[in-house]
């Protein structure tokens, strides 16, 4: 029989209890969440805001919000391919810093376009096989001032439920016809423009959906989806965040292993996960549509331009993509990928969707989840999880992110320690009194009001 501990605010509530106060006063009312996240951090049960004490390699040092730090094993890090720490990745930043500095000093439309940001794009358009290419300071403004350019407020937005938050807030910024359909259900996506169309000949449909979802680790089905949307004339935009670089021949993504390479109406993507740099970008077959989204696209018009130390790491991390080395890296990476989803589920600990770099692994309530985080942490290895309103509310789940740079070995003992924690902490919070550690040690008093 469960403690009362586990029906508290500490195990119970989510952030988004706390995401829209009322009060006149808009400082006063961020109180209550601080409380509650407080409580948390104090309980070692807010897994957020860890920081690197270095580079993020398979083995590293993390410390919490609170200070606590630990060594190990780094299942945290987007850095698939390992190349934030390639020998050549790191010279072409050296190199950079010597002839450009560290600075683009402006915004791409005025003056902070680089013969290093020039290069980034001819590079990013050869391997897409897109030949007009925007580049975005961030992965995010390049979806959100996709969509707030292209789409007015007429217009349409049918996107995949699990679409990410850049493109679910970049949808609602430009329009309220705003449509989300069951994730990766293209038949969905079918009636919902049939039934668009129906009614609206005149303004456009933007659909939208990503070549590898985060948080299940699955892929839509995007030649259909690029055939249905022609049918019914609307547009696909494929965010390729998450496999491009790290997934299909020579790293062109879910779009390259599906045969759809330079044939999808728009391709965006993010440096951050593969290419060891922030950024993103825009790949299009139309002149018009990489001007118009340049100049109306805010993120890109009105913050600095990606800096030439960037555009130099991503163009250095794009020829190794793309190189024999580039399939020798996906090879291991996948190998790892293999080893952990393996092991976890031989210690019947089940993951989603197909094998990626990113291996979610299914927990179910938040009072298990959080948990079982402090545990893992404090035995050296280091996942994230994540909670409600990110996944469903019972869906709670470590995002495990798995690099190249990882041996098997680690693989096999960070996924016996997962998995571990996942068994305990289901004992403790479903039956304390039949496990071995005792009850107390956990238990946390909550603050007065949380």
């Amino acid at each position: 029989m469960s403690s009362d501990l586990f029906a508290s605010p500490l195990y119970t509530h989510f952030v988004s209890n706390y995401a829209q106060p009322g009060g006149p006063d808009l400082l006063a009312r961020t109180e209550p969440f601080f409380e509650w996240q407080d409580a948390r951090r104090r309980a070692g049960l807010w897994p957020y805001s860890r920081s690197l004490d270095a580079a993020p390699r398979a083995a590293c040092a993390v410390r919490s919000e609170t200070g606590a730090g630990a060594t190990g094993l780094n299942f945290l890090s987007q850095d698939y391919l390992s190349l934030s720490t390639h020998p050549r990745v790191v010279e072409a930043a050296h190199r950079a810093l010597r002839e450009h500095g560290l600075h683009s000093a402006g915004s791409a439309m005025l003056g902070g376009n680089t013969a290093a940001s020039l290069a980034l794009e001819d590079a990013i358009a050869e391997a897409v096989q897109m030949p007009h290419v925007a580049l975005f300071s961030t992965g995010w403004g390049a979806g959100f001032g996709t969509i707030t350019a292209l789409v007015g407020p007429s217009d349409h937005v049918v996107m995949d439920a699990l679409s990410h938050a850049c493109l679910q807030t970049g949808a609602a910024a430009a329009t309220r016809n705003v449509v989300r359909f069951r994730h990766l259900d293209n038949e969905a996506v079918r009636r919902h423009l049939r039934k668009i169309r129906s009614r609206d000949t005149q303004n456009g449909i933007l659909v939208v959906t990503e070549g590898l979802f985060s948080m299940d680790s699955d892929v839509p089905a995007i030649e259909e989806l690029q055939s249905i949307c022609h049918e019914w004339g609307a547009t696909l935009l494929v965010d390729a965040a998450h496999d491009f670089g790290a997934l299909g021949p020579r790293g062109t993504g879910s779009v390259g292993a599906q045969g759809m390479l330079g044939k999808v109406d728009l391709l965006m993507g993010a440096f951050s996960k593969t290419f060891g740099s922030n950024g993103g970008f825009l790949a299009t077959r139309s002149p018009a549509v990489r001007q118009f989204v340049r100049v109306f696209g805010g993120p890109h018009i009105f913050s600095n331009a990606l800096s030439p130390l960037q555009a130099c790491v991503v163009t250095e991390a794009l020829r190794i993509v793309r190189s024999p080395e580039g399939e020798v890296l996906r090879s291991r990476l996948f190998e790892n990928i293999a080893v952990l989803r393996g092991e976890l589920e031989r210690r019947e600990i089940g993951t989603l969707g197909a094998p990626s770099p990113v291996v979610p692994v299914v927990i179910g309530g938040a009072p298990v989840a959080r948990v079982a985080a402090r545990m893992i942490f404090e035995r050296g290895v280091f996942v994230n999880l994540v909670e409600y309103p990110a996944v469903p509310i019972r869906g709670s789940r470590f995002r495990m992110q798995v690099m190249a740079g990882h041996s098997a070995e680690q693989a096999r003992a960070a996924a016996a320690v997962v998995a571990e924690a996942i068994h305990e902490a289901r004992a403790i919070v479903e039956g304390p009194r039949q496990f071995a550690v005792p009850f107390a040690a956990i238990q946390t008093p909550v603050p007065a009001g949380v």
